[in-house]
């Protein structure tokens, strides 16, 4: 049998980061919304019992918001991002190998701990904890899917203590049927469909699903999850993280984009953001892909998408060239008049793709412009770290910024500006 690998699972991740800074929080209804607080994202378990589904639009929650005294937080991912760096920081002290799978899990290598593999699963969720403040729970299993499976289980089964150990054929025995083949790591519901017209409703039964027959249901991709059910590892512990191959900037505006130049305003910042990610990886991309659209939630009013996509060459990660890039493929899909042309936009964003690192990038004759061009922009993100993020930004962007995504609950960025700290005060 493969060695045991771990998945330590936040609780809640994004309540559990607003509770961190605000204990009042505890014990009460909280659900955090989307971008544009349009829609629930993570609900606290006391809104779940009161029946707020994942992606409950917020305008529908109103009358039970104000009923039952639910907190509302805006996202506040720079708050949720740098907790679990924090978080990430933590485990390493645990294994030599880890990989980040998300913002709120990770998955551990446990091997050659024997018996002391349940007490040092414990530990490091005791440290998660004490280090920084969110709970977790941990799943212990051969392989990466039943690991996931298990910390499923010790959320929801409190006999665990927080961790599960399907390395214990007796415990895998007793769970697997009790768990909906639905909940197993990638099956979604078109699958969870086929496999209920098999008459597979459960792990168990799926994990004894004959391969041939997975692969013709589910092609080879359930076939392979149908073996790491039956603990034969197929995808194993990236400690390394594979080179980016696509990067994307969108978001949805807070006021809708009447005109070309507010609508530029937004695709400089999304442009301006994407170069800062694509240096901050040391990468250059080749492609850039613009796109804008109205709301498709609204039929009745005028509705308009756009995307056009343009080659970066020499490839670049410098904010000039794909603002620049970014401006042509907008000139190029914008209908009518520049003051407006009847559209309301409300979102907006760029793709990057055909990523490289910069010291593979491909040569040519003007090295020298594209190295007075790195400097520059090495002294623009130098300006931006120690004065603050936009401290500096091209006049294309705007001042007013009213393309901003609306976030009227988000709570302070306690741990990464200022102005921000909390403040304690002594009696």
């Amino acid at each position: 049998m493969p060695e045991p690998i771990a998945l330590i699972d936040c609780n809640n991740f994004y309540i559990s980061c607003e509770r961190l800074f605000d204990p009042r929080l505890a014990g009460i209804p909280v659900i955090v919304l989307s971008n544009n607080d349009g829609c629930a994202i993570a609900r606290s378990e006391e809104a779940k019992i009161l029946g707020i589904k994942m992606g409950a639009p917020a305008h529908h929650l109103k009358d039970k918001i104000k009923a039952h005294g639910i907190r509302v937080f805006s996202s506040n991912y720079t708050l949720y991002g740098d907790i679990s760096r924090r978080v990430a920081t933590t485990i390493r002290d645990f294994s030599p190998v880890t990989e980040v799978y998300s913002i709120d899990e990770t998955f551990v290598d446990l091997s050659g701990f024997g018996g002391r593999m349940l007490d040092h699963a414990g530990a490091m969720r005791a440290a998660v904890r004490e280090s920084v403040g969110i709970p977790t729970c941990v799943g212990i299993a051969p392989t990466k899917t039943l690991a996931k499976l298990a910390n499923y289980a010790a959320k929801k089964n409190p006999l665990f203590a927080g961790v599960c150990d399907f390395m214990d054929e007796t415990i895998l025995t007793f769970a697997l049927p009790r768990i909906a083949a639905g909940e197993v790591w990638g099956v979604g519901r078109q699958t969870e469909a086929k496999l209920t017209a098999q008459g597979i409703r459960t792990v168990a039964q799926l994990r004894a699903m004959p391969l041939p027959l997975a692969r013709k249901v589910g092609t080879v991709v359930l076939e392979r999850i149908v073996c790491e059910l039956q603990g034969i590892r197929c995808i194993d512990i990236e400690a390394v993280e594979p080179q980016r191959k696509g990067m994307a900037v969108t978001r949805s505006a807070g006021t809708p984009m009447l005109t070309f130049d507010a609508l530029m305003q937004a695709m400089t910042a999304h442009a301006t953001r994407a170069a800062e990610k694509l240096r901050s990886h040391g990468l250059v991309a080749g492609h850039l892909n613009a796109f804008f659209h109205t709301n498709p939630h609204k039929p009745d009013r005028p509705q308009h998408s756009a995307s056009r996509s343009i080659e970066l060459s020499p490839a670049s990660s410098s904010t000039f060239d794909l603002v620049r890039a970014a401006r042509r493929c907008v000139e190029k899909s914008w209908k009518g008049d520049r003051s407006g042309n009847g559209h309301a936009y409300t979102k907006a964003g760029v793709i990057l793709d055909d990523l490289v690192r910069e010291e593979d990038r491909s040569r040519d004759l003007f090295e020298a412009d594209i190295e007075r061009g790195a400097k520059l922009m090495k002294a623009l993100d130098s300006v931006n770290d120690q004065f603050g993020k936009k401290a500096l930004v091209l006049a294309s962007e705007g001042f007013k910024r009213t393309y901003t995504t609306k976030a009227d609950h988000r709570s302070p960025r306690y741990t990464t500006r200022l102005s921000d700290l909390p403040v304690v005060h002594l009696r």
